[in-house]
């Protein structure tokens, strides 16, 4: 299954190939490595536009190369929703534009039940630069915002204040997301709705080690546990290489939908091409939605 993100004005994939990708960020074009661009760029002309090249080292990470003068950080919006944007040192930029179709799915859900006078409490695990949690606060959900990095959870607030949001109810906690998820168990807190986005691989406060493939699925179902008798979803998404959609799709059967009932649906994450239409894989989403 293909989910596209589409309805961006401040974002467009311009081309992609020979392992890279070209974007247009507002007003600023970049070109960063993307390893799924494995066929031949079909627009070579348009690289000229980029102002920044992210030049990976063959001794790991990298660096950008600018080719003109950029600010530090600017602004982009899709609708009413606004988020910064800044070049960093493993060439991300503080956002994942293909999880727009995500921000959509969410706020459907958590409009159509807050018209309907109910509150939705959304859990956000790492939730990195906050595009979810600006996006579920602006359709009405009350928001827990939870990453170890404390950065991250700074430009999480800023993206929500960016979008006009202060008065909304957003919790922002920097902690380990594992041992948060055990607090709230044993607090008997639940949420309508909770969207986890896990790293492949990393370390906790006291050395843990993480491995997506051997963690995963226990964390998943401690998770569940946090759901509401009023749930509405259940959004898992992986930017794992070869780790396939039908993976996550299996693990919210057997632990959501089996239990629950509602529908489970997964597939790739996609981007388009503005200049030849071809569709750039930017990981997976699966999806649980409860039955109406």
């Amino acid at each position: 299954m293909k989910i596209i993100s589409e309805n961006w004005n401040d974002f467009e994939l311009i081309d992609c190939g020979d392992g890279m990708k070209l974007e247009r960020w507002g007003d600023v074009v970049l070109a960063r490595p993307d390893p799924q661009a494995v066929w031949k760029k079909q627009c070579p002309g348009e690289w000229k536009r980029a102002a920044a090249v992210y030049h990976r080292s063959s001794s790991g990470g990298g660096s950008w190369e600018y080719l003109r003068n950029l600010p530090q950080k600017w602004t982009i919006s899709r609708g009413n929703l606004r988020f910064y944007v800044e070049p960093t040192g493993f060439k991300h930029t503080g956002l994942f534009p293909e999880q727009a179709a995500n921000w959509d799915y969410t706020a459907k859900l958590i409009e159509e039940r807050v018209r309907g006078g109910e509150t939705v409490r959304v859990l956000n695990l790492f939730g990195y630069t906050g595009a979810a949690t600006v996006a579920c606060t602006a359709a009405g959900a009350k928001v827990c915002h939870v990453d170890a990095s404390k950065g991250m959870v700074t430009r999480a607030r800023e993206n929500v204040e960016l979008s006009g949001l202060t008065k909304a109810e957003v919790r922002y906690l920097v902690d380990d997301a594992f041992k948060f998820v055990a607090r709230e168990r044993r607090r008997g807190n639940t949420y309508e709705g909770i969207i986890m986005d896990p790293p492949s691989y990393g370390r906790g406060p006291n050395g843990e080690v993480w491995k997506l493939e051997d963690n995963i699925y226990g964390f998943i179902e401690e998770c569940a546990g946090l759901l509401s008798e009023r749930a509405l979803f259940f959004i898992l998404n992986s930017y794992t290489t070869g780790f396939s959609p039908v993976v996550t799709e299996n693990m919210l059967n057997v632990l959501i939908k089996s239990r629950r009932g509602g529908t489970v649906t997964a597939g790739d994450l996609c981007l388009t091409c503005s200049k030849s239409e071809l569709l750039l894989p930017c990981g997976s989403t699966a999806r649980w939605q409860a039955e109406k």
